[in-house]
């Protein structure tokens, strides 16, 4: 809204500064954290009138976890309102990338929104089939890849090589699909903790603020030996926009959580996160800055085929931040240390862009 008066009044003034996708970058942030910080406490009122007994805590996990029985969810509401609003004010929406991913980041909210309704109207942690689920996220995650690359090369860039890449051709459209709902059901494996899924999302989305800018500059890309997407600069507000509401969201979130983000913020927040690493053909490095959400969906993943195989377990419990919790660890202790393995990870894959 704000990028189309500056453009009308031709960026005259104090509006040329709207020119600058960093000054946008740091007033997407700032807008977000601020719409996110003023509806927090009137949100969760309401929910926590609606929802009655919150979200159903799984009886089988840690028993230190039943103390957060009525604790509300849905909290994303909370995220996608302050992140859409704070887009829609301060973005270039002529930019078909930004439809893309906010066609994700609604689509997979929405489904979300719709699991965690399914759990407490029933009083049931199962929610919607996962069969359904994923049939609607791959329907959003295709929509959005067709628009993306139609955008972009079907090449996937393999890090550490100076501007080399696999092509894929028509493959690459069901490629791309395949990272945006991955990357959605591994944030939402990741989020069981108070604040665990919300911190690395935002390093995560950090990175990529960082990414997509480079990205979209055609010297700074030539420079670092990475693919030059055209237009890929204005994810770097998106990227904000998540770092603002996630910032918001985590002042009520951390422990003890105020109100859950449920599947509603997680799905969706993750699908984002996919969204943009296929933009800005970046999907490789996705797995490296979010390897600690690759890692909590692989132990679920081994878990589940193991004890099918076998009828034994390989984790205490999974997905593998309960595992640490069986192992003793403070609740506390595993997102922190999760959070320093997070910006490890984040500082390997902004590596990636010079080490070529």
């Amino acid at each position: 809204m704000l990028y189309f008066l500056a453009e009308w009044l031709n960026f005259e003034g104090v509006f040329n500064l709207v020119r600058y996708q960093t000054f946008r970058a740091g007033a997407t942030l700032m807008t977000a954290l601020v719409i996110g910080l003023l509806i927090g406490p009137r949100f969760i009122a309401m929910l926590r009138v609606r929802q009655g007994k919150g979200q159903p805590i799984r009886a089988d996990g840690p028993q230190s976890h039943q103390a957060k029985v009525g604790t509300p969810t849905m909290g994303g509401l909370m995220i996608l309102v302050a992140l859409f609003l704070s887009v829609l004010i301060w973005m270039d929406l002529n930019s078909p990338f930004v439809w893309a991913c906010l066609a994700v980041t609604g689509g997979f909210g929405l489904i979300g929104f719709l699991d965690d309704y399914d759990k407490v109207t029933k009083a049931s942690h199962k929610g919607v089939s996962a069969r359904t689920r994923l049939l609607a996220e791959f329907l959003v995650a295709g929509i959005a890849s067709y628009i993306v690359v139609s955008q972009i090369n079907t090449f996937v860039y393999v890090p550490f090589v100076n501007d080399f890449g696999i092509e894929l051709g028509p493959f690459y459209y069901v490629f791309a699909a395949v990272v945006i709902v991955g990357a959605g059901n591994a944030v939402n494996l990741t989020d069981g903790l108070d604040g665990l899924a919300t911190m690395p999302v935002i390093i995560a989305a950090g990175t990529f603020a960082i990414i997509s800018y480079l990205v979209g500059r055609v010297d700074y890309s030539g420079y670092l030996g990475i693919p030059y997407v055209e237009g890929a600069g204005e994810l770097a507000i998106f990227c904000a926009s998540i770092m603002g509401a996630g910032l918001a969201f985590l002042w009520f979130n951390a422990p003890p959580a105020a109100v859950f983000m449920g599947d509603t913020g997680s799905l969706a927040l993750g699908g984002a996160l996919g969204a943009i690493a296929v933009a800005t053909h970046h999907e490789v490095v996705l797995a490296i800055v979010g390897g600690l959400f690759v890692f909590e969906a692989l132990s679920v993943i081994i878990q589940v085929f193991w004890f099918k195989r076998t009828g034994r377990r390989v984790f205490r419990m999974a997905p593998i931040h309960h595992h640490f919790e069986q192992l003793g660890w403070s609740e506390s202790k595993v997102v922190i240390r999760f959070w320093i393995v997070a910006i490890i990870l984040a500082m390997i894959g902004l590596s990636t862009l010079k080490l070529r």
